[in-house]
């Protein structure tokens, strides 16, 4: 699978399987496994989607080795503030059965999205994370985090696509060096 190489030097997979909006526990479980099967490595999930256990099971089911996987989660805005945004990641680790989670973004640019920032920081350089970032972070809230930040974010997933390009929101994530991740 082709990889694209963040700015702290880890290497993300270019395609991904979502898992937004599959509620029901064994058919996510089912589904992630399927997508692994089919050389997926990147799997991504949120908080708010309520299936982050069921990645964790399909992640402990599969012959695929930890370190080829790279999963992806996002902290929900009603867990934003520094301690609780820092517990919501540990409860995260915990519901997937992780030492590690390879990309935590923050969903939105919304309430105290600073401290729950820092609480990704520290948590980075605890190594319980291998990559920080943010989701739906329009260029001035980008730029905004980039200036106050300690780690400049590693990716910013925003949708991305033939009819809403994004022309100017992709210029200023390369001047951040900032993976735009569609």
């Amino acid at each position: 699978m082709e990889t694209v190489t963040l700015n702290n030097g880890v290497k993300m997979p270019k395609a991904g399987f979502g898992v937004f909006q599959v509620k029901d526990q064994e058919e996510c479980t089912r589904s992630v496994l399927d997508a692994i099967d089919a050389g997926y490595r990147l799997i991504d999930t949120a908080q708010s989607y309520g299936n982050e256990e069921a990645v964790g099971k399909a992640i402990a089911q599969t012959s695929v080795p930890r370190e080829e996987l790279f999963l992806t989660t996002k902290v929900w805005i009603s867990n934003y503030g520094y301690e609780k945004a820092k517990q919501s990641v540990l409860d995260s680790l915990e519901k997937m059965g992780l030492d590690y989670i390879d990309l935590v973004l923050l969903h939105q640019p919304f309430k105290d999205y600073y401290g729950a920032y820092r609480a990704l920081e520290d948590l980075y350089k605890e190594g319980k994370i291998r990559a920080i970032g943010v989701s739906n972070f329009y260029p001035d809230r980008l730029v905004d985090l980039c200036l106050d930040a300690e780690i400049v974010p590693a990716v910013n997933q925003i949708e991305v696509n033939v009819f809403h390009q994004q022309i100017e929101a992709q210029k200023w994530n390369e001047k951040y060096g900032v993976q735009v991740e569609a």
